[in-house]
């Protein structure tokens, strides 16, 4: 028996509760994994919440990513005992995921838990922060360099906005953060970003296509007008890592700042990323953010708390990243 949090559907309405389950009721998967720590990211939100339609299936184990130690497996690749970390693969949003103490997967999702990273610590990077790696590998990949000017992070109090704006920080990049919490100024400041400024600046509707250009590159994660006056705002060459869309998912643009500017929109996935580039993002993540800028990040609730939280970060009330002890 292990515990999990459980969700149930009646009438199109969600309803979660702690119960305690058998593991003859986890999914079909050739690794399974005592798990240790999970963490709720925004497609969590929605999962637990009932909102977006994402779980066709019910009753249903939400939790978008996990890290634990292997407890059995019939996979070539792992035994007894290996730590591992997972995240993506749709796993909390079509296949049962890590808010429970026990998940049990595909083999193929799992990559090894970096060395000098404990499972605490690979949850406060989670999905999260394993998306800001990506879109930051992939802005220097298109030739991003510190000496470029001003990096924007959008949404930058959150989860892949407060990891991006540590790990470029510590790259040596000028990191502006946009944010519309006030209360967050103090926290954006400590993980590095040289200046704050309200995310109100993309509220209007651009006017032109092109605006004064300010921005040698930018992590976005909130999308709809934001990206759009963004991309009006690039400077000549630039890149825009678009990793979410809390803001919306309709872009409005023109092709302008594309062929006039040559600025490009990069396109960042972290749920089907191919199992070379996780390891390599992994290992980067593990050498560059240090135990106090993990800490700085984390907030550490138990698996009851997980609805509240749930709800919270859909309404932007969540900062940085928020880790879940399945065990307490």
């Amino acid at each position: 028996m292990f515990k999990a949090l459980l969700l149930t559907e009646e009438a199109g309405k969600v309803t979660p509760a702690i119960r305690e389950l058998d593991e003859q009721a986890l999914p079909p998967g050739d690794v399974t994994v005592a798990v240790d720590y999970s963490s709720i990211n925004y497609k969590d939100g929605l999962v637990v919440t009932g909102s977006g339609g994402l779980v066709k299936r019910y009753p249903h184990v939400p939790g978008i990513d996990f890290a634990g130690k292997v407890l059995e497996s019939s996979h070539a690749s792992w035994r007894k005992g290996d730590a591992v970390v997972l995240t993506g693969w749709r796993v909390g949003e079509v296949q049962w995921g890590g808010c429970a103490q026990r998940a049990r997967v595909n083999g193929d999702w799992l990559v090894p838990l970096p060395a000098g990273l404990d499972s605490r610590q690979a949850m406060i990077i989670g999905t999260a922060g394993f998306t800001a790696m990506l879109a930051v590998m992939a802005l220097e990949a298109h030739g991003t360099q510190p000496a470029a000017g001003e990096i924007l992070v959008t949404g930058a109090a959150g989860g892949v906005g407060s990891v991006a704006t540590a790990l470029l920080a510590q790259r040596g990049y000028q990191v502006v953060a946009s944010t519309g919490r006030a209360e967050a100024h103090e926290f954006l400041h400590q993980l590095g970003a040289g200046a704050v400024i309200d995310r109100s600046a993309f509220a209007d509707v651009a006017k032109r296509p092109l605006e004064t250009e300010r921005w040698a590159a930018c992590i976005d994660s909130v999308g709809g007008n934001t990206l759009a006056r963004v991309l009006a705002q690039a400077k000549y060459g630039a890149a825009v890592a678009a990793v979410g869309l809390a803001g919306g998912s309709k872009l409005e643009h023109t092709v302008i700042p594309f062929l006039l500017r040559g600025v490009s929109l990069l396109g960042i996935d972290s749920v089907m990323c191919p199992r070379e580039r996780r390891i390599a993002a992994w290992k980067l993540l593990q050498s560059e953010l240090s135990p106090e800028h993990m800490d700085a990040l984390a907030t550490l609730v138990p698996l009851a708390e997980v609805p509240r939280v749930a709800a919270d970060i859909l309404q932007g009330k969540v900062r940085g990243r928020v880790v879940v002890d399945v065990n307490a």
